[in-house]
């Protein structure tokens, strides 16, 4: 069974990665939630602890006995990180390398192939500076499901919405039927 980190960030379609935890479980999928203090705002642990069947991860330092830390144990273990939804301020993190949570120092150690739902208003999904930060994930290797445009919550119209959970679910099968 494929082992999935499904990173929630701070967003309000952080609710949906409820969903997309739900429909990897059902599909066999061994599911482990790491969430950003921001996402807690959205969605609970209790949730998708509840969905996913496993623990969640919300702090870096609320490690499991024994000598491993859990995050790089995680890290190590994983056939894919699938981030969503992420927000501009994750992917600034995670391309200059920053690891100052779970999920971060999670993207910065794993050798897995990472899958990311951007999710954010229009504008800062087209800011230059979020532009560049996804080219240079991309360039790390990094996958992206591109955001969908749509009605956003802040009222505007325009390219930002977090995919369909739909397309995420599908690209999420390709990823790991590439890696096989």
């Amino acid at each position: 069974m494929p082992r999935i980190i499904l990173g929630v960030t701070g967003s309000i379609a952080a609710y949906k990665a409820a969903d997309i935890a739900s429909q990897l479980t059902k599909a066999g999928h061994v599911v482990t939630c790491v969430l950003t203090k921001e996402a807690v705002e959205f969605v609970t642990p209790l949730v998708l602890g509840t969905l996913s069947k496993n623990p969640v991860i919300v702090d870096l330092f609320a490690e499991k006995e024994g000598w491993q830390p859990g995050h790089i144990q995680l890290a190590d273990e994983a056939d894919l990180l699938l981030i969503a939804p992420a927000t501009a301020n994750i992917l600034a993190s995670m391309a200059h390398g920053f690891a100052n949570d779970a999920l971060t120092a999670i993207a910065l150690a794993t050798r897995a192939p990472i899958l990311i739902a951007p999710a954010m208003n229009g504008k800062m999904w087209q800011h230059p500076a979020t532009l560049k930060n996804v080219e240079t994930l991309r360039g790390y290797g990094a996958r992206f499901v591109d955001p969908a445009e749509g009605l956003l919550a802040c009222g505007y119209e325009g390219v930002g919405r977090l995919a369909e959970v739909e397309t995420i679910l599908k690209a999420v099968e390709v990823v790991l039927s590439a890696k096989k």
